[in-house]
Parts: structure tokens; sequence; C-alpha cells
């Protein structure tokens, strides 16, 4: 078999041109067998039989087949022919063609062994084509020649432009680079074949960007061609790249591709203050780390190298103000670094510096990389609450202290110019007992009750300072009052103290340890003394032992106790304390007598009854009950007169109640009965006597309030203290009149300085008082237009 690459003469030129190539390429030998076919017979055929395996010749060799792709033609592209040298060219031969794209891509005549591509070739998809031939006897079937194999090539034209497959690309390059920093690189690819001719020889040229970029015409790499480019002035380039391949010749293909370039910053700007004076204003209240304002310098520069840094150099505020840095908005923030006082200082000056922290060597010549601004603070006035001094007070005061003593003066002052008049009280919600008392304008913290270290040892209370004509304006301070003890407790026993006594117990013998406590809680510490009542001093059966150790031992002092004679005894201890004065206490212990066995455990402590040597007979018995019914029904009756006797006294709701309830069995004598009560005490109390004058007739039951106040308060000159005392005996005598009684007090104290403050005796006066304006008041104030108006000239005044 033979193969032959030529083609038809009805093939075009283009068809032509490819066959002469092929000519010169492919390597054609033919195998011509001698001899044609004619039948054998039967031992012969054996014979050929064993001589084809014995040697083995090939009846055809093939070469490759090459055929150009991206052909245009309307017929079938003819691409070789198979012949074999048993085929006689009578058509009964027949070739068959299997493989990769045989009868789709590839079909063969069967008769003449020619082959046509029937479909348009891409060397880019597929560059070759692996086939099968075979040559079968038309009649029979039977393959004339073993199968073989060939291929076909597809031979490339320059039929692709090159392509970027990474584009478009982003870039970027410091601003300020020299010439030829190196940008990036781009690859175009050309998909046809870099081994045949030109077509995949690529060449980068730039369209556009010049004269900032180059490119280098072999590699793709893109350089900065222009120094000193400044991101400030443009920042973004677009540079389009052209790939040609052929060379750069004329009639080559290209592509192009985009490339964005990004001119990254530099800190090559300083940083400027766009004012060099500032004027802030703050409030003197304005609480530490408030914001006062905020700076800002302005930096060409962005991300790290427009980062500022703030601070105060010059200025007689560095230790008032102080400024930091704001990280998101580079700005300078001024706060409030002491408390501001208008009345000290009403402005202040600040010199405020801004730097950029990162700089680059290579551009120091461009700085300097700082600037500074003047700031001027003014300190505006506002109405502060009082400021108490000190701050804080802590006052020690002795349990026994009588009530309205003055234990701290509490002082406050406005701390504004117009120095407003200071009225001080007590923050109940701190002093919810009520045991002190503050004075309204001298500040006096004084007791209001009686104090007790036992039940409350610390007090924390909050006294409050208001100005007089600005209510709203409220100071307060923590007042820590310590109560301090004193010896106001008695010594008791520590429990209820029972003992037993055997009636076998020998003199001597220890029946009981008893110990003590004290509330109080003297520096010194307790020790507490031990010893009989003076009544119990010569008790013929117990003593007791002080141990000195704040307990002590109760023995017995004879034996022979029975229970028959005495089965309990009753002890009384008297217990002294060390604290000054000496305060004692009595306190009995409790003594069963009790039978006991040898060992002196106890058995029983109920006395044994003894049977009367007489009994009582049944009648003795219902004489006993009758007699104690009689007596009971006797107290009764006389408990039952006596409450009758007593009437309670009720008030006529009408009839004015004044500081005495005093009830009388007869009828008084109107005003010129003085023996009731002596209403002189009441208005000089200083010349009242200690002994109340009561009635001669009768007796009041209900004594008069003032009665219930020590005298010593009553002579004392501080009105404050009087009322407060009496205050204080009204609230804890649970006998005194109801607590919505009328009591009337004029007493005045000494020296006062306002004298009597009543206007009974202006009438007296030449006064040109007019009261013709109550009659503008409406129909509500006619009573009092008419009393006090205008009335004619010819009408009484009155």
């Amino acid at each position: 078999m033979w193969t032959s690459g030529r083609m038809s003469n009805a093939k075009n030129l283009f068809g032509l041109g490819v066959s002469l190539y092929f000519w010169g390429l492919m390597d054609l030998t033919t195998t011509v067998l001698s001899g044609s076919p004619r039948p054998l017979a039967e031992g012969q055929e054996d014979n050929l039989s064993d001589k084809l395996h014995q040697r083995m010749k090939r009846s055809w060799v093939w070469n490759q087949f090459f055929v150009l792709e991206e052909y245009t033609g309307t017929d079938p592209l003819y691409v070789g022919k198979l012949h074999s040298d048993m085929d006689r060219g009578d058509g009964s031969i027949k070739y068959i063609l299997s493989g990769e794209g045989a009868g789709i891509v590839f079909t063969i005549d069967d008769t003449t062994g020619d082959i046509h591509a029937i479909q348009r070739l891409d060397r880019e998809e597929r560059s070759q084509y692996t086939l099968r031939a075979q040559a079968l006897d038309r009649r029979t079937g039977r393959p004339m020649e073993p199968e073989s194999e060939f291929i076909i090539k597809i031979q490339d034209i320059n039929d692709n432009e090159p392509k970027f497959l990474d584009g478009p690309y982003v870039a970027s390059v410091p601003e300020m680079s020299p010439v030829g920093t190196s940008v990036i690189q781009v690859t175009a690819t050309d998909a046809d074949d870099p081994t045949y001719g030109n077509s995949a020889r690529v060449v980068y040229s730039i369209l556009q960007g010049q004269p900032y970029f180059s490119v280098d015409s072999r590699t793709g790499l893109i350089r900065t061609a222009l120094m000193n480019m400044d991101r400030e002035a443009k920042e973004y380039y677009e540079v389009i790249i052209q790939a040609k391949d052929m060379g750069g010749q004329l009639g080559g293909l290209a592509g192009t591709t985009t490339v964005n370039i990004t001119l990254s910053d530099v800190n090559d700007n300083p940083p400027r203050f766009p004012q060099k004076h500032y004027q802030m204003s703050v409030l003197e209240s304005a609480p530490v780390s408030s914001t006062v304002g905020r700076v800002v310098a302005k930096d060409l520069d962005e991300g790290i190298n427009a980062e500022m840094k703030y601070s105060l150099v010059d200025g007689d505020g560095l230790d008032v103000f102080d400024i930091n840095t704001d990280p998101n908005y580079q700005v300078g923030i001024i706060t409030v670094r002491k408390p501001l006082s208008f009345e000290s200082k009403k402005s202040y000056t600040l010199k405020v510096e801004g730097a950029n922290p990162h700089l680059e060597m290579r551009f120091l010549n461009l700085g300097p990389f700082r600037d500074t601004t003047t700031v001027h603070i003014s300190v505006e006035d506002v109405d502060e609450p009082p400021v108490f001094e000190p701050s804080i007070y802590f006052v020690e005061v002795p349990e026994d202290v009588e009530i309205g003593t003055t234990i701290q003066i509490i002082s406050a002052k406005d701390p504004d110019v117009t120095n407003n008049s200071i009225r001080y009280s007590i923050d109940r919600s701190s002093d919810p007992g009520r045991f002190f008392y503050v004075d309204i304008t001298s500040g006096a913290l004084m007791t209001a009750r009686p104090l007790d270290r036992e039940e409350i040892s610390w007090h924390n209370i909050t006294v409050l300072a208001m100005e007089l004509n600005n209510p709203s304006q409220v100071g307060s301070v923590s007042v820590t009052v310590k109560v301090l003890d004193v010896n106001d407790n008695a010594p008791e026993f520590a429990r209820f103290y029972e003992a037993f006594v055997c009636e076998n117990a020998k003199a001597g013998q220890l029946i009981q340890t008893v110990s003590a406590i004290d509330r109080d809680d003297p520096q010194e510490g307790q020790h507490f003394y031990y010893s009989l009542a003076p009544e119990a001093a010569n008790n013929p059966n117990f003593t007791l032992r002080d141990n000195q150790d704040n307990t002590a031992w109760i023995l017995t002092r004879r034996s022979g106790f029975r229970q028959h004679e005495q089965n309990t005894f009753y002890l009384p201890i008297l217990i002294s304390d060390n604290g000054r004065p000496v305060l004692s206490s009595t306190g009995t212990l409790t003594v069963h007598v009790c039978s006991c066995d040898e060992e002196g455990m106890v058995m029983s402590c109920n006395a044994e009854a003894y049977v009367l040597p007489v009994s009582l007979s049944r009648g003795a018995l219902i004489a006993i009950l009758a007699c104690i019914f009689v007596l009971l029904v006797l107290v009764l009756l006389i408990l039952s007169m006596r409450r009758q006797r007593k009437q309670p006294y009720i008030i006529d709701e009408e009839e004015n109640i004044h500081e005495n309830i005093v009830r009388y069995d007869d009828e008084g004598g109107g005003e010129e009965d003085t023996e009731a009560f002596d209403i002189a005490a009441m208005w000089n109390p200083r010349e009242a006597q200690l002994v109340v004058k009561n009635r001669q007739d009768m007796l009041p039951e209900i004594e008069s309030l003032s009665r219930y106040v020590p005298q010593a308060c009553v002579m004392d000159n501080n009105v404050h203290n009087y009322v407060l005392a009496k205050l204080y005996e009204a609230d804890m005598d649970l006998w005194a009149p109801p607590f919505d009684s009328l009591q009337t007090y004029m007493f005045e104290g000494n020296g006062s300085v306002a004298e009597s403050l009543s206007s009974l005796q202006s009438v007296t006066t030449d006064s040109d008082q007019s009261y013709d304006y109550l009659t503008d008041w409406g129909p509500r104030f006619k009573k009092l237009a008419e009393m006090y108006g205008a009335t004619d000239s010819s009408g009484a005044l009155w």
C-alpha cells in the first residue's frame, strides 16, 4: 500500500499551496507486492501460511498527513490518499477508516481511498488526530492486509491575537519614585503554535500613559518614566498596553489591556494649622476630662503619613488643661485637667503643637514636619453651689451628751462673687432617726435626741447647704459622728442561772460558776467584781468566791440540806464593773435542793408530800370553798364600784384646747380663778418658781407639760435648746395629751434683737399704710376691703 498526499487539480489555489508544502515534508514510501492474486491449491495455501508465519513483512508503511487549519472553502478539504498494491482498480478492495474523528471530521472514499476533512479544523482546539486504516475484500469482507495506524497533524496559521489573560491590571507605585522604578509586569498569551513561524511572537508597546510610564517591548515590564510624580497633584493613571504577534510586523494580530496605576502616598507634606489663633470658652463648672474645644492641623498626605500628635508646649494653663489626639479624625481635643474657678482666673493661653510621628529621611528637607498655633480659653462664670470647708467632717461625741448640745460647726460658703447667704439643713434620708439638728443660719450641728452607743455607734449624716437667693444650688457634705462609750450600763448575768445542791452535799462544795456581761466597751477592758448582796452577806447556807477572771464560784457553807425543810433558795449576787462611775446590778441565783445517790447524781428535786395527821371532813372542805367564793364576789364588786366612779373626760370639739387639760368637780370661777395654773411662768421662765403652785381645792389629774421639762433646760438662754427638750419630752411621754393639742409658748429668750414682733400697737402709730388695693382683689377680699379700705372722713376709726 502506498500513501499519497497529492491534492486534486480541482482544488483551489489555497489547497495547491498546502499540497506543495506537504510534498516538501512528506517521506513517501511505496511498497509494491509482485504477482496478482489467483486461487491456490489446498497444499499451496498451507505452505503460504507457513511462510507468512515465518516472516511477517508489512505490506504498507504510513507517514504523517498534514492539513492546514481554518479551511474556508465550500468543498471538503482533501487530506491524502490510501492505496494498496492489491488494488487493481476494479473496485474489489474496500477501504475502511476508523479512529479519532473518523466519519465525523474525516471521511474516506472506500473505493479510491481518498481522505477528506468535512469539518473546519482548529489547531488550538486539537492539534492532531490518530486514525486506523484497513483494506478489505469487498466480496468476502476478509482483511487483505493487517490494520495500520497513522496520524493527521493540523498545521497552524496566524488566526489568534495575543490575549492578556490576567487583565485588566491594578498596580501601585510610591509617589516621587525615581525614573525606572518597576511598577508591574504584564503578560500576553498567543494561542498559535510558537514553533511555527512568528505567529506566537509577541511584542509589547504602550498606547496610553506616556510620558509617565514605559513598557519593555520584550518582557512587558512597566516602569516609571517621569520623575517627581506627586500624588497630591494626580493620583490615578490609566495605562493601555498593546501586545502584537508576528514580531510586531505589519499584518500581525494585536490585543490590548488596561493597567490602572495608583500613586501611593509618602510623607512628603508637612502639617499646617489653617489658623494661627483659636478662641474658646468653657464654664467654670465643667467637670474634669470634659471637652473644651478642638484644633486640627491639615496634612495633604493620607494614612499613616497623615497621623498627628498634638501636645501643649507653652502657656499659663499647662497644669489646668490637657490635649489628646483623636486617632480617627486626627484632631486635637483640649480637655479640662483640673477644676476651674472663674473667681481665681478668668482666661488662659495655650500654645499647641501638631507634628507627624512617622517621618521619611529622604524628605526631611521638605520640613519641618510640625506646626504650632495659639489657643485662648475664657472661663465663664456660673452660679455654683455652696462649697464646704473642709470637704468631710469627723466628730466624736460621748453618748451621754445632753440634748441641744452643739457638737460641730458646719461651714460652707458661696464660691461666686455674689457670695449669697447660706441656709443649712440635714438630708433626712441620712438621719431617719432624727438624732441631730443643724441650725439653719449658723450651721451648728446639735443633738436632738439622746444618743446610745450600744444601739447605734456610728452616724453618717449628710448636711445640705442651699443658697438663699437660688434654692436650686445645693451643696452637700458628709459628717461622720462616732458615739463614744460611757459607763451607762450595769453588768448582768450572761444567762439565767439555776443550780442544784444535794441533800448529802458537804460544806465548801462547788455548785455553780457564774459570769457576767456588760454592754459597755471600756478602753481598758472589762473587769467584774462579784459579792453577795448586802442582805445576803451573812447567808448561812452559801458563800461566793470571786475568781478575779470575771467569773465567780458559788460554794456551800454547810451540809445537811433537806427538801422537806426548804427545797429552793434564792441567792442575790451583786455584780460591779470597773467603769467610772462604778455601776452594779443584782442577779439572783436559784438553788434547788435535790435528793442524790451516793455518787452525787441527782435523783429528784421535788419535795415529798407529808400526810396530815388529821383528815378534813367533807363539810369542812365545803365551808372553805364557800368562803373563798364569797371573797371573790366581794373583790369583783369593789372593783366595779371604783370603775364607775371614774368617768372619762370628753373634750368638747368647740372648746379651745390649751396647754393644760384639767378636770374639776366644781364650777370654775372664770377669769378670777387663778388657782389652776400660774401663767406667769410661761411669760418669764427665769422668774418661775421651782415649786409649782397647785390648786388648793382640787388636784388636777394631768399636770402641765411645762412640768415635764427639766428646769435646767428652761433656764437655758438658748430658745432652740428649750424647744428641742420640750419636743423630745412630749414625744417620749406616753401619757401626755394628744399630739394634735395646741401648746402656746411665749418665751423669747435672752437678748432678742427683734424685741416684740406684735403688731397690736401699730394702730397707735402715725402710719400712712394704704389698703385701697384690697377693693381690686375681687369679692373674696370684700370683707377685708371694708375693714381696712378707704372710708369717709366722718366715719369712726376702729
